[in-house]
């Protein structure tokens, strides 16, 4: 099959797919609230497309993604289950090419060349050295380009970087996803920081507050001895409560890393554990947890709590599993809290699924192997260039600032397509 017929195919199966989301009842009735809610009534067939591909490929009906639900009905089975696994990063370009563009992946550290499904000339405008937030994936070993949803300049570095460290928070395995080179990477470090924990501390889990952990992980970091004895969790009433430094987003998340635990206006505990598959976590509330087991009447604000643990993203299903070997009642008490009849088992696969279908590895062990969350670092700590200082007070129609000789609307002040 040539590259044409492949990419005439797979923009079939992705017309199959539309055909799908109103053919379904259920996924129908689902689309069409979404696009309320989106205020998208009447939109042209351009902007459908970037509001339909987002959709498809991100939205889940009763836990079940809308792109598994079509691959199940698709007579294109091979081109159906290679659309499941899209990758929806950043990129900067490396080079534009006759039929698509050569792309690196800010995120996993890898570099593709991938075909574009629709003309070349629908990406005027973009340039090598520009950063694209894109969707692409494989097929029969050949990468495509299924949508470019925005574009950054040159200039906008620091933010690209941003928001791929931000991916890779909330989803930390993005950074060795389709790089398996860059998991072995990861694998290595963790054993080696384990044992290095475990010598250090001469066991696995440190229980402390907000106030210490930084202090803490930075000994172990910089390899230097430290006494534990005052860094205790010395809190006397456990309880749960909201502390609004961990609702981290793209806008303050570096910030609030820089500033870590300690900077907090609360105090409260921490447990620091490195596990031996999946690396370091500083896990909030850990004994607070560990207390309702105890004796739940003794907890403010238990319910909450056990909500936390089961429904934090961030919190694996071996942090369960490891308190619950410690207590016998933890399903009984977790079942009488949030009013459900689950076995443990049942427990797990309703709230932690996505570590039981994939390894992810700790959000902490992710940056700590990701270059592009050291890039970041180094652009926060340096001064802003007289070219970003001028841009704020530069006319779209002035030439750009970068010394590029385009229009500043037509270079860095050109944001998206």
């Amino acid at each position: 099959m040539t590259v044409i017929e492949k990419i005439n195919e797979i923009n079939e199966v992705l017309k199959e797919v539309f055909d799908f989301t109103q053919a379904n009842s259920e996924v129908k009735a689902d689309f069409d609230e979404y696009l309320a809610t989106m205020g998208a009534g009447n939109i042209s067939l351009n902007q459908m497309e970037k509001i339909f591909l987002p959709y498809i490929f991100e939205r889940r009906l009763n836990n079940k993604p809308v792109m598994e639900m079509f691959a199940e009905t698709s007579k294109n089975k091979k081109i159906a289950e290679s659309l499941l696994n899209t990758q929806a990063s950043i990129f900067e370009i490396k080079k534009i090419l006759k039929n698509g563009f050569e792309l690196y992946n800010l995120i996993n550290e890898k570099t593709y060349q991938v075909l574009s499904l629709t003309k070349m000339t629908n990406f005027r405008g973009i340039y090598a050295g520009q950063y694209i937030v894109a969707r692409i994936f494989e097929f029969d070993s050949e990468y495509y380009l299924l949508e470019v949803s925005s574009v950054l300049s040159h200039s906008q570095k620091e933010e690209a970087y941003r928001y791929a460290v931000m991916k890779l928070v909330q989803t930390p395995r993005m950074l060795y996803f389709d790089n398996p080179e860059k998991e072995e990477e990861i694998k290595n470090t963790i054993k080696e920081m384990y044992g290095k924990f475990i010598k250090t501390f001469e066991k696995d889990i440190i229980l402390t507050t907000n106030k210490h952990a930084d202090e803490i992980i930075g000994a172990f970091n910089e390899g230097e001895d430290i006494d534990l004895s005052d860094k205790g969790c010395d809190i006397e009433n456990y309880k749960f409560f909201h502390v609004k430094e961990l609702d981290n987003n793209y806008a303050n998340f570096l910030e609030n890393s820089m500033g870590g635990f300690s900077s907090h206006n609360e105090t409260y505990d921490v447990a620091v554990i490195f596990d031996e598959k999946n690396g370091l976590y500083a896990i909030p509330f850990y004994e607070t947890f560990c207390k309702i087991f105890e004796d739940k009447t003794r907890v403010e604000n238990a319910k909450a709590c056990v909500e936390y643990f089961l429904t934090n993203d961030s919190i694996p299903d071996t942090i369960l599993k490891r308190i619950a070997a410690g207590y016998p009642n933890f399903t009984e008490t977790v079942n009488e809290l949030t009013g459900n009849e689950y076995t443990f088992e049942e427990l797990i696969n309703n709230y932690k699924s996505e570590y039981l279908k994939n390894r992810i590895y700790s959000s902490a062990t992710i940056l700590y192997c990701s270059k592009a969350f050291s890039e970041i670092f180094e652009y926060i700590s340096e001064p802003k260039t007289q070219v970003q200082q001028q841009t704020a007070s530069v006319g779209r129609n002035e030439p750009c600032p970068c010394g590029s000789g385009k229009k500043y609307k037509n270079c860095c002040g050109k944001v998206s397509v």
